[in-house]
């Protein structure tokens, strides 16, 4: 059978493209190598992030993503476990970019809150406080079970066929060489995820794709926490490039390598969500390299955990689950090649798929539909 689209990677970005695709009446199948999601699309947060994401193309791509989740989401059976952001500050110099944000495009419709307020506003607070930016454009589903729900609806719903266990291993005008013999298609989306030396490698060299190694863990609170939104502190402010880029993010960032220099080397930031059954997941730190191994650094799971005890002081827990994650990071927060007209080379080098994918995926197909 020949398709419409043969897309490589089932990830997020590539069921995006599934979905962009389908959309358009196209016939779509999708081939993974894997039996099921293992890689970075169920190892993280489930947070659609908007806040914070950098100013321009990608903040916009991020809150059409966020829409089109709101879309997806109740016919695909996903529950959208809470809404919002809160941003804790902890020091003056963090109260100062939330403060500049909020004077921004990306701010309108956010709250700058005093610590009186803040804590009236969220039960939870209890560490150290200079104020709280609430934003009401953030999303959180449960990445583990969202993935493969997207992926049943859109076989179900839409048509597109998935070849499971399949590995690619060539692509030409047309036609997948394939494990399981060739697919033609009239286009093809090559979404490798972090496989950087598969398909087209010459051409993620040339970006400078490398790998970003993520450690994260699941906390089982001893008390019930009343949180009904993700947090995120000041060490997210230096790392997001909506508060990084700010003027006013240069003092907080030498506060920060005075302070907390090992959190800084490690990439460590803190973002907290709440699942359904109470339990909290929390990371997440950043190491960067070509080829990652396979093992957790304690150290930096504990500086992660010091940044969650200084805003949640006395909340007993027990860490559950902790698990690595892998992507590809690049300079560019995305990377859209042509290596020929009918043939493009898609992946999100920011760790925002979750966040951008839909609205990637929207212009991907738009322009090879063109």
């Amino acid at each position: 059978m020949t398709y419409d689209v043969a897309i490589v990677g089932a990830g997020i970005l590539g069921l995006a493209h599934a979905l962009a695709a389908a959309r358009r009446g196209l016939s779509v199948v999708v081939v993974d190598r894997d039996h099921h999601a293992v890689g970075a699309s169920i190892r993280n947060f489930g947070f659609v992030t908007v806040t914070g994401q950098q100013a321009g193309a990608c903040w916009r791509r991020a809150m059409r993503s966020r829409d089109v989740w709101e879309e997806v989401a109740p016919q695909a059976g996903i529950t959208i476990l809470h809404q919002g952001l809160a941003v804790v500050a902890r020091r003056p110099e963090a109260a100062s970019v939330l403060a500049a944000f909020s004077e921004t495009e990306m701010g309108a419709e956010c709250e700058l809150l005093s610590a009186e307020h803040g804590r009236e506003r969220f039960p939870w607070l209890r560490g150290t406080v200079e104020t709280v930016l609430w934003s009401p454009h953030d999303r959180r589903v449960e990445s583990r079970e969202a993935i493969p729900r997207l992926a049943a609806w859109l076989q179900e719903a839409h048509g597109v066929t998935f070849l499971r266990a399949t590995a690619v291993h060539n692509v030409q005008r047309g036609r997948l060489a394939t494990t399981a013999g060739a697919i033609e298609a009239a286009r093809i989306v090559v979404c490798p995820g972090d496989d950087l030396a598969t398909l087209f490698p010459e051409r993620i060299a040339k970006h400078g794709v490398r790998r970003s190694k993520l450690q994260m863990m699941r906390l089982r609170p001893h008390a019930p926490l009343p949180l009904n939104c993700a947090v995120m502190t000041d060490l997210s402010l230096t790392r997001y490039l909506g508060y990084a880029e700010l003027p006013e993010a240069e003092a907080l960032r030498h506060v920060l390598a005075r302070e907390q220099p090992a959190h800084l080397a490690g990439g460590v930031h803190l973002i907290v969500v709440r699942s359904a059954d109470g339990s909290l997941v929390v990371g997440d730190t950043h190491v960067y390299g070509d080829t990652m191994d396979p093992f957790s650094d304690t150290a930096l799971d504990q500086r992660v955990l010091e940044e969650f005890e200084a805003v949640f002081p006395g909340v007993g827990y027990d860490v559950t689950e902790r698990w690595i994650g892998t992507y590809a990071s690049a300079s560019d927060l995305v990377l859209i090649d042509r290596p020929e007209d009918d043939i493009c080379l898609v992946m999100v080098t920011s760790g925002t798929g979750a966040s951008t994918s839909f609205a990637i995926a929207e212009e991907v197909i738009g322009e090879i539909f063109a």
